[in-house]
């Protein structure tokens, strides 16, 4: 999905960090390599966003697309560390990311679990820290005039705002000092996922087309139900997915108590006080299976499935509106390919 021209701006971006952190020392040159990993195995639609938007709507600046489109998978590298650590999660993708590297690491030379787990969360941090700087850096030495420059960068700042926001909401909520409402959980999830991975996207292909502010707006609510699609898509994965195929874990939402749309709904049905026992523990593949039986037998799955599909609906009427051709957004994928039973959701 992403252009060769956005996948060479992302290796001049990471090639030119290996060589700063390789004259520093070889611990850090380590960690510029974790974070390298890191980017590697995704979807790669953000850019990809970046670019047909900007192509869709006559740009012609292809070049800074391609590198603003390599700064924004830089941004969602970064949150998908620092999510990671916020998760205590030590495996993305199958494999171990940059916490489980580097704990990994520590381990071998003979440092206690309990040290090796400090020094892996240690390296992750800083890990994203750095794919931060590298995405806001990409932006200002992007050869885009000094006007577009500035409004690209309070996108930028704004998707990041939105995101924090979100990621502390969730954590706040998944205290569960008070049940979230279902607005509360989809607020939560279009900060969290809306702003960084569609309207940042959508809105800077639109700036550096040249677009007028009125488009650019339209596009930040497309991005934003689109968001809210995605991510009730990968609240599905994180129930229902085989993570030998999606690479997430299934028990990490269930662990952590995530107020998620899929668990504010099954608290208000009648199987609520047998799915709760289910919450806030390490599951074994039987339980797994249980409650994921409970979750379909309330209704939650189907509700999910319907409210992700009333929200790919919204963006399509949107961008119809407009006159963007719809399949601009058509190949981001607001639906799980297959899940562990081998259904598809309905978005």
């Amino acid at each position: 999905m992403i252009g060769t021209g956005t996948d060479a701006a992302l290796a001049r971006i990471l090639d030119a960090g290996r060589r700063r952190a390789a004259a520093i020392d070889a611990h850090h040159a380590l960690l510029w390599e974790a974070l390298c990993a890191a980017t590697e195995g995704g979807k790669r639609f953000r850019p990809a966003l970046v670019v047909a938007t900007h192509d869709a709507l006559g740009g012609d600046a292809s070049e800074v697309a391609a590198e603003v489109g390599a700064a924004v998978e830089l941004l969602h590298t970064a949150f998908v560390i620092h999510d990671d650590v916020i998760d205590d999660d030590h495996v993305r993708r199958g494999r171990p990311n940059v916490s489980g590297t580097f704990r990994a690491l520590a381990g071998i030379d003979g440092a206690d679990a309990e040290q090796a787990g400090e020094y892996g969360l240690t390296a992750a941090i800083l890990a994203g820290d750095l794919a931060l700087a590298a995405a806001v850096r990409t932006v200002a030495l992007s050869a885009a005039p000094a006007e577009v420059v500035e409004r690209l960068l309070d996108l930028f700042d704004t998707a990041m705002h939105r995101t924090a926001s979100g990621e502390l909401a969730d954590v706040r909520h998944s205290l569960d000092l008070a049940p979230a409402t279902l607005a509360q959980s989809l607020t939560m999830e279009a900060q969290k996922t809306s702003a960084y991975s569609f309207a940042l996207p959508l809105q800077a292909g639109a700036v550096l087309a040249g677009a007028e502010e009125e488009t650019i707006s339209r596009l930040g609510h497309v991005g934003r139900v689109m968001g809210v699609a995605f991510q009730l898509a990968d609240d599905l994965i994180g129930v229902f997915g085989d993570p030998a195929r999606s690479g997430k874990s299934t028990t990490c939402d269930l662990r952590t108590r995530k107020q998620t749309p899929l668990l504010v709904h099954a608290r208000t049905t009648s199987a609520w006080p047998q799915i709760s026992g289910y919450l806030g523990r390490e599951l074994t593949d039987d339980e797994l299976d249980e409650v994921r039986a409970l979750l379909v037998a309330s209704g939650s799955r189907s509700f999910v499935e319907d409210l992700a599909q009333q929200h790919v609906d919204q963006a399509h009427a949107v961008l119809d509106g407009m006159g963007i051709p719809v399949d601009l957004i058509d190949g981001v994928p607001v639906r799980p390919a297959v899940l562990a039973d081998d259904s598809e959701v309905a978005a």
